[in-house]
């Protein structure tokens, strides 16, 4: 793969082109987490808001109709819905794990099998999270393995 980077002149909007013979997964991601990388997530606590990168949440959660967004140390709601959530970061580094939960697989410290074909994820921060069976295949094709 060629990279070639030009310095844009003043005024210049800034621009990526991508010329490849196949648009497959490995680059699908690439340029998903460039856009990410970009783009802000609005939260709110106390009243307050704020825009978050996506690279420093760990986990989405749904309970009772809101969504909490989990990171390092702080918990935030959004107005998103999971769903739209799930969409926005398709082909990035996060993954439906089940139907209330969304996890930042960069922030994963470890994954181990659990009862009932489920794995239980110890997040880099101790926090521990499960993924459902139903989501085991999907995780297992996102990381590359087989089965």
């Amino acid at each position: 793969m060629k990279i070639t980077i030009l310095d844009c002149s003043e005024g210049e909007e800034e621009e990526i082109i991508i010329k490849c013979r196949n648009m497959d997964e490995q680059l699908l991601r690439t340029i998903y987490a460039l856009k990410a990388g970009r783009e802000k997530i609005t939260v709110s606590k106390e009243d307050k808001l704020m825009q978050i990168q996506p690279r420093d949440i760990y986990y989405f959660e749904a309970v009772d109709n809101r969504v909490f967004v989990y990171m390092e140390k702080e918990v935030y709601e959004t107005k998103l819905k999971l769903y739209e959530l799930e969409d926005n970061f398709q082909n990035t580094d996060f993954f439906r794990a089940s139907k209330s939960t969304i996890i930042n697989l960069v922030h994963v410290k470890n994954l181990s099998p659990s009862l009932g074909g489920r794995y239980e994820v110890c997040m880099k921060n101790g926090e521990k999270l499960m993924i459902s069976r139903q989501y085991v295949p999907d995780l297992k094709r996102k990381l590359g393995l087989k089965g």
